[in-house]
Protein backbone atom coordinates (compact mmCIF):
# COMPACT_ATOMS: atom_id res chain seq x y z
CA UNK A 1 0.00 0.00 0.00
CA UNK A 2 1.44 3.54 -1.12
CA UNK A 3 2.28 5.65 2.08
CA UNK A 4 2.75 8.93 0.01
CA UNK A 5 -1.39 8.90 -0.46
CA UNK A 6 -3.97 9.00 2.52
CA UNK A 7 -5.83 6.39 2.92
CA UNK A 8 -9.14 5.84 1.66
CA UNK A 9 -11.77 4.81 3.59
CA UNK A 10 -14.26 2.40 1.21
CA UNK A 11 -16.73 1.48 4.25
CA UNK A 12 -19.45 3.74 3.16
CA UNK A 13 -19.55 2.59 -0.11
CA UNK A 14 -18.97 -1.27 0.80
CA UNK A 15 -22.13 -0.66 2.96
CA UNK A 16 -24.27 0.43 0.11
CA UNK A 17 -23.17 -2.64 -2.41
CA UNK A 18 -22.74 -5.06 0.06
CA UNK A 19 -26.30 -5.18 1.29
CA UNK A 20 -26.98 -8.67 -0.78
CA UNK A 21 -28.55 -9.17 -4.06
CA UNK A 22 -31.60 -7.44 -3.41
CA UNK A 23 -30.78 -4.61 -0.70
CA UNK A 24 -27.50 -3.64 -2.42
CA UNK A 25 -27.65 0.06 -4.10
CA UNK A 26 -25.67 0.83 -7.30
CA UNK A 27 -22.97 3.33 -6.51
CA UNK A 28 -23.18 6.52 -8.98
CA UNK A 29 -20.40 7.45 -11.91
CA UNK A 30 -18.33 10.03 -9.48
CA UNK A 31 -18.49 7.76 -6.28
CA UNK A 32 -17.36 4.48 -8.79
CA UNK A 33 -14.21 6.84 -10.12
CA UNK A 34 -13.48 8.18 -6.89
CA UNK A 35 -13.32 4.69 -5.22
CA UNK A 36 -11.87 2.59 -7.98
CA UNK A 37 -9.02 5.51 -8.51
CA UNK A 38 -8.02 5.12 -4.55
CA UNK A 39 -7.91 1.36 -5.12
CA UNK A 40 -5.60 1.84 -8.38
CA UNK A 41 -3.75 4.29 -6.28
CA UNK A 42 -3.02 1.40 -3.13
CA UNK A 43 -4.89 3.77 -0.87
CA UNK A 44 -7.59 1.51 0.15
CA UNK A 45 -6.87 -1.38 2.90
CA UNK A 46 -6.45 -4.77 1.90
CA UNK A 47 -9.10 -5.72 4.19
CA UNK A 48 -11.79 -2.91 2.38
CA UNK A 49 -10.24 -4.07 -0.95
CA UNK A 50 -11.10 -7.53 -0.94
CA UNK A 51 -14.47 -6.73 0.98
CA UNK A 52 -15.34 -4.32 -1.76
CA UNK A 53 -14.60 -6.60 -5.07
CA UNK A 54 -16.32 -9.89 -3.16
CA UNK A 55 -19.55 -7.01 -3.01
CA UNK A 56 -19.50 -6.09 -6.64
CA UNK A 57 -18.99 -9.61 -7.71
CA UNK A 58 -22.18 -11.17 -5.93
CA UNK A 59 -23.83 -7.72 -6.78
CA UNK A 60 -22.81 -7.02 -10.74
CA UNK A 61 -22.00 -3.81 -11.91
CA UNK A 62 -24.28 -1.51 -13.84
CA UNK A 63 -23.71 0.82 -15.71
CA UNK A 64 -22.89 4.07 -13.85
CA UNK A 65 -20.23 1.71 -11.91
CA UNK A 66 -18.86 0.44 -14.90
CA UNK A 67 -18.23 4.03 -16.73
CA UNK A 68 -17.20 5.31 -13.80
CA UNK A 69 -14.42 2.42 -13.27
CA UNK A 70 -13.03 2.67 -16.58
CA UNK A 71 -12.73 6.39 -16.34
CA UNK A 72 -10.23 6.08 -13.64
CA UNK A 73 -8.81 3.13 -15.27
CA UNK A 74 -7.98 4.68 -18.60
CA UNK A 75 -6.50 7.79 -16.82
CA UNK A 76 -4.15 5.48 -14.88
CA UNK A 77 -1.89 4.59 -17.07
CA UNK A 78 -0.16 6.76 -20.36
CA UNK A 79 -2.51 6.29 -23.29
CA UNK A 80 -0.51 5.33 -26.82
CA UNK A 81 -0.09 7.31 -30.01
CA UNK A 82 -1.43 6.18 -33.46
CA UNK A 83 0.32 6.27 -36.15
CA UNK A 84 -0.72 8.60 -38.94
CA UNK A 85 -2.83 6.55 -42.02
CA UNK A 86 -5.56 5.39 -43.83
CA UNK A 87 -7.40 3.35 -40.55
CA UNK A 88 -8.22 4.09 -37.20
CA UNK A 89 -5.84 2.13 -34.58
CA UNK A 90 -7.98 -1.58 -33.58
CA UNK A 91 -7.46 -2.63 -29.87
CA UNK A 92 -8.03 -6.06 -28.84
CA UNK A 93 -7.98 -7.34 -25.56
CA UNK A 94 -6.45 -11.04 -25.07
CA UNK A 95 -6.96 -12.33 -21.94
CA UNK A 96 -8.41 -15.59 -22.12
CA UNK A 97 -6.65 -17.59 -24.56
CA UNK A 98 -8.27 -21.09 -25.47
CA UNK A 99 -8.65 -24.22 -24.29
CA UNK A 100 -9.88 -26.64 -26.43
CA UNK A 101 -10.32 -24.60 -30.08
CA UNK A 102 -7.23 -23.57 -31.60
CA UNK A 103 -6.62 -19.87 -30.59
CA UNK A 104 -6.91 -17.93 -33.64
CA UNK A 105 -6.96 -14.64 -32.11
CA UNK A 106 -2.89 -13.68 -33.71
CA UNK A 107 -4.92 -14.73 -37.54
CA UNK A 108 -7.20 -11.87 -36.81
CA UNK A 109 -4.59 -9.44 -35.90
CA UNK A 110 -2.14 -10.48 -38.32
CA UNK A 111 -4.40 -10.66 -41.15
CA UNK A 112 -5.45 -6.53 -40.57
CA UNK A 113 -2.20 -5.81 -39.93
CA UNK A 114 -0.78 -6.87 -42.97
CA UNK A 115 -3.83 -4.27 -44.61
CA UNK A 116 -2.19 -1.82 -42.59
CA UNK A 117 -4.06 -1.53 -39.62
CA UNK A 118 -2.44 -0.22 -36.89
CA UNK A 119 -3.47 -3.35 -34.69
CA UNK A 120 -2.57 -3.54 -30.50
CA UNK A 121 -3.17 -6.43 -28.51
CA UNK A 122 -3.00 -6.05 -24.95
CA UNK A 123 -3.39 -8.81 -22.57
CA UNK A 124 -1.56 -11.74 -20.54
CA UNK A 125 1.27 -13.70 -21.43
CA UNK A 126 0.60 -17.06 -19.63
CA UNK A 127 -2.83 -18.25 -18.02
CA UNK A 128 -2.26 -21.85 -16.46
CA UNK A 129 -4.10 -24.92 -18.31
CA UNK A 130 -4.71 -22.22 -21.66
CA UNK A 131 -2.61 -21.11 -24.88
CA UNK A 132 -2.43 -17.42 -24.60
CA UNK A 133 -2.18 -15.26 -27.75
CA UNK A 134 0.77 -14.08 -26.66
CA UNK A 135 2.54 -17.44 -26.71
CA UNK A 136 1.29 -18.12 -30.31
CA UNK A 137 2.67 -14.93 -31.43
CA UNK A 138 6.32 -15.92 -29.69
CA UNK A 139 6.15 -19.04 -31.89
CA UNK A 140 5.76 -16.85 -35.08
CA UNK A 141 8.55 -14.70 -34.12
CA UNK A 142 7.12 -11.79 -32.00
CA UNK A 143 7.94 -11.48 -28.96
CA UNK A 144 5.80 -8.89 -26.28
CA UNK A 145 6.86 -5.34 -26.42
CA UNK A 146 7.95 -3.10 -23.75
CA UNK A 147 7.88 0.45 -24.75
CA UNK A 148 5.73 2.78 -27.54
CA UNK A 149 9.42 2.91 -29.54
CA UNK A 150 8.42 -0.93 -30.51
CA UNK A 151 4.70 -0.59 -31.04
CA UNK A 152 5.53 2.09 -33.43
CA UNK A 153 8.02 0.11 -35.10
CA UNK A 154 5.42 -2.73 -35.33
CA UNK A 155 2.69 -0.55 -36.81
CA UNK A 156 5.39 0.73 -39.04
CA UNK A 157 6.51 -2.69 -40.45
CA UNK A 158 2.53 -3.81 -40.82
CA UNK A 159 2.68 -6.15 -37.61
CA UNK A 160 0.13 -6.27 -34.29
CA UNK A 161 1.88 -5.00 -31.22
CA UNK A 162 1.27 -7.05 -27.99
CA UNK A 163 1.77 -5.33 -25.07
CA UNK A 164 1.25 -6.95 -21.82
CA UNK A 165 -1.45 -5.23 -19.33
CA UNK A 166 1.29 -5.30 -17.10
CA UNK A 167 3.43 -3.00 -18.87
CA UNK A 168 0.62 -0.89 -20.54
CA UNK A 169 -1.21 -0.17 -17.33
CA UNK A 170 0.45 -1.61 -14.05
CA UNK A 171 -2.16 -0.48 -11.44
CA UNK A 172 -4.98 -2.51 -13.13
CA UNK A 173 -2.69 -5.74 -13.44
CA UNK A 174 -2.32 -5.62 -9.90
CA UNK A 175 -6.11 -5.62 -9.20
CA UNK A 176 -6.40 -8.00 -11.76
CA UNK A 177 -3.23 -10.59 -9.96
CA UNK A 178 -5.68 -10.40 -6.72
CA UNK A 179 -7.67 -13.23 -8.55
CA UNK A 180 -4.59 -15.55 -7.12
CA UNK A 181 -5.33 -13.81 -3.33
CA UNK A 182 -9.45 -14.22 -3.93
CA UNK A 183 -9.57 -17.62 -5.41
CA UNK A 184 -12.60 -15.22 -7.83
CA UNK A 185 -12.29 -12.50 -11.15
CA UNK A 186 -13.04 -9.38 -10.17
CA UNK A 187 -14.43 -6.06 -12.17
CA UNK A 188 -11.04 -5.43 -13.04
CA UNK A 189 -11.35 -8.28 -15.50
CA UNK A 190 -14.23 -6.69 -17.27
CA UNK A 191 -12.71 -3.33 -17.70
CA UNK A 192 -8.98 -4.10 -19.13
CA UNK A 193 -11.80 -6.00 -22.02
CA UNK A 194 -13.23 -2.34 -22.28
CA UNK A 195 -10.08 -0.44 -21.89
CA UNK A 196 -9.29 2.28 -25.09
CA UNK A 197 -5.49 2.29 -24.92
CA UNK A 198 -4.82 5.38 -27.58
CA UNK A 199 -5.21 8.77 -27.38
CA UNK A 200 -7.27 8.97 -30.66
CA UNK A 201 -10.38 7.68 -31.11
CA UNK A 202 -9.86 3.68 -32.12
CA UNK A 203 -12.31 0.63 -32.91
CA UNK A 204 -12.48 -1.95 -30.04
CA UNK A 205 -13.06 -5.27 -29.88
CA UNK A 206 -15.01 -6.32 -27.47
CA UNK A 207 -16.48 -9.50 -26.00
CA UNK A 208 -18.39 -10.91 -23.73
CA UNK A 209 -19.55 -14.59 -21.67
CA UNK A 210 -22.40 -14.27 -19.84
CA UNK A 211 -26.04 -12.67 -21.36
CA UNK A 212 -26.11 -10.42 -18.13
CA UNK A 213 -23.02 -8.39 -19.70
CA UNK A 214 -24.39 -8.53 -23.03
CA UNK A 215 -27.23 -6.31 -21.61
CA UNK A 216 -24.99 -4.03 -19.11
CA UNK A 217 -22.54 -3.88 -22.17
CA UNK A 218 -25.30 -2.70 -24.12
CA UNK A 219 -26.85 -0.23 -22.10
CA UNK A 220 -22.77 1.31 -21.10
CA UNK A 221 -21.83 1.54 -25.12
CA UNK A 222 -25.55 3.05 -26.20
CA UNK A 223 -25.87 5.34 -22.67
CA UNK A 224 -22.73 6.36 -21.12
CA UNK A 225 -19.17 5.57 -23.69
CA UNK A 226 -18.14 8.49 -24.73
CA UNK A 227 -18.53 8.50 -28.43
CA UNK A 228 -15.40 10.63 -28.97
CA UNK A 229 -13.19 7.00 -28.16
CA UNK A 230 -14.18 5.64 -31.45
CA UNK A 231 -16.33 3.08 -32.08
CA UNK A 232 -16.76 -0.77 -30.64
CA UNK A 233 -17.71 -4.05 -32.15
CA UNK A 234 -19.72 -5.80 -29.63
CA UNK A 235 -19.98 -9.65 -29.65
CA UNK A 236 -20.14 -12.95 -27.48
CA UNK A 237 -16.60 -14.78 -27.05
CA UNK A 238 -14.95 -17.50 -28.98
CA UNK A 239 -13.90 -19.01 -25.79
CA UNK A 240 -13.89 -15.75 -23.94
CA UNK A 241 -11.77 -14.12 -26.95
CA UNK A 242 -12.58 -11.45 -29.16
CA UNK A 243 -12.25 -13.32 -32.64
CA UNK A 244 -15.08 -14.64 -34.55
CA UNK A 245 -15.58 -18.92 -33.73
CA UNK A 246 -14.35 -20.61 -37.17
CA UNK A 247 -17.14 -23.01 -36.74
CA UNK A 248 -20.12 -20.70 -36.61
CA UNK A 249 -20.36 -16.62 -36.78
CA UNK A 250 -20.77 -14.93 -33.66
CA UNK A 251 -23.35 -11.85 -33.80
CA UNK A 252 -21.52 -8.85 -33.85
CA UNK A 253 -22.91 -5.53 -32.96
CA UNK A 254 -20.87 -2.20 -33.80
CA UNK A 255 -21.19 1.13 -31.45
CA UNK A 256 -20.85 4.23 -33.03
CA UNK A 257 -21.64 7.40 -31.78
CA UNK A 258 -23.87 5.40 -29.24
CA UNK A 259 -25.77 4.30 -32.04
CA UNK A 260 -26.25 0.40 -32.57
CA UNK A 261 -25.72 -1.26 -35.86
CA UNK A 262 -25.77 -5.17 -36.35
CA UNK A 263 -22.93 -6.08 -38.18
CA UNK A 264 -23.09 -10.21 -38.58
CA UNK A 265 -26.13 -12.11 -37.60
CA UNK A 266 -25.54 -14.89 -35.49
CA UNK A 267 -25.09 -17.96 -37.67
CA UNK A 268 -26.37 -21.56 -37.18
CA UNK A 269 -23.78 -24.11 -37.30
CA UNK A 270 -22.99 -25.30 -40.20
CA UNK A 271 -22.41 -29.08 -41.58
CA UNK A 272 -19.00 -29.16 -42.91
CA UNK A 273 -16.69 -27.57 -40.54
CA UNK A 274 -13.62 -25.64 -41.85
CA UNK A 275 -9.87 -27.40 -41.79
CA UNK A 276 -8.18 -25.96 -38.29
CA UNK A 277 -5.50 -27.41 -36.29
CA UNK A 278 -5.08 -30.40 -35.54
CA UNK A 279 -4.46 -29.46 -31.84
CA UNK A 280 -4.84 -26.50 -29.88
CA UNK A 281 -0.95 -25.94 -28.34
CA UNK A 282 0.87 -22.76 -29.35
CA UNK A 283 3.40 -24.66 -31.88
CA UNK A 284 0.71 -26.31 -33.52
CA UNK A 285 -1.32 -23.17 -34.08
CA UNK A 286 1.17 -20.96 -34.79
CA UNK A 287 2.52 -23.23 -37.85
CA UNK A 288 -1.59 -23.47 -39.35
CA UNK A 289 -1.73 -19.73 -38.70
CA UNK A 290 1.27 -19.26 -40.77
CA UNK A 291 0.15 -21.61 -43.48
CA UNK A 292 -3.24 -20.11 -43.63
CA UNK A 293 -1.04 -15.98 -44.08
CA UNK A 294 0.32 -17.56 -46.96
CA UNK A 295 -2.23 -19.08 -48.68
CA UNK A 296 -1.75 -23.03 -47.69
CA UNK A 297 -5.13 -22.76 -45.49
CA UNK A 298 -8.05 -21.64 -46.27
CA UNK A 299 -8.76 -18.60 -43.52
CA UNK A 300 -12.43 -19.68 -41.96
CA UNK A 301 -15.05 -17.34 -43.67
CA UNK A 302 -16.48 -16.15 -39.90
CA UNK A 303 -12.96 -14.73 -39.57
CA UNK A 304 -12.54 -13.49 -42.94
CA UNK A 305 -15.89 -11.90 -42.42
CA UNK A 306 -14.92 -10.05 -38.95
CA UNK A 307 -11.62 -8.83 -41.22
CA UNK A 308 -13.22 -7.17 -43.63
CA UNK A 309 -15.73 -5.31 -41.21
CA UNK A 310 -12.94 -4.28 -39.30
CA UNK A 311 -10.97 -2.68 -42.26
CA UNK A 312 -14.22 -0.60 -43.49
CA UNK A 313 -14.88 0.61 -39.94
CA UNK A 314 -11.73 1.73 -39.00
CA UNK A 315 -11.03 3.19 -42.91
CA UNK A 316 -14.54 4.99 -42.25
CA UNK A 317 -13.32 6.47 -38.98
CA UNK A 318 -10.23 8.41 -40.62
CA UNK A 319 -12.05 9.98 -43.44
Amino acid sequence: MSSHHEIFHAGPFIREIGRGKKGARDMSHDDARTLYAAMLDGRVSDLELGAFLIGMRIKGESVSEIAGFLEAAESSFTPLQAPAGDFAPLAIPSYNGSRQMPNLTPLLALLLAREGVPVLIHGVTADPGRVTTAEILGELGMAPLSDAGGIASAFAACRPAFIPIAVLAPKLDRLLQLRRVLGLRNSTHTLVKLLQPFAQPALRLVSYTHPEYLTMLTDYFSTAAPASRGDVFLMRGTEGETVANAKRANAVTCFHGNHAIQLIPRQEPVDELPPLPVSSDAVTTAVWIREALEGRQPVPAPIAEQVAQCLQIARQMKQ
